[in-house]
């Protein structure tokens, strides 16, 4: 992600002594789409595609941006 618009050498959240579970700043993989198409500068709330008569959104009905790792 890098010259994407985040912090220059910044890690986002930490694991537990054995590096199996995060323990601090967990992200949904819908929270990293939702944050990925704000870097690119999309609106991921519109950003919408029609399948079985139904608009779906990459981030379903979930989905917040992590603003604190934007530059």
């Amino acid at each position: 992600m890098a010259g994407a618009g985040v912090k220059p050498g910044f890690s986002f959240g930490a694991t537990d002594e054995y590096g199996l579970a995060a323990v601090d700043g967990r992200m949904h993989t819908m929270d990293l789409h939702a944050t990925l198409l704000a870097l690119m500068g999309l609106d991921y709330e519109k950003l919408t595609y029609r399948y079985a008569g139904r608009n779906f959104r990459l981030t379903d009905v979930a989905g917040q941006v992590a603003t604190e790792i934007f530059a």
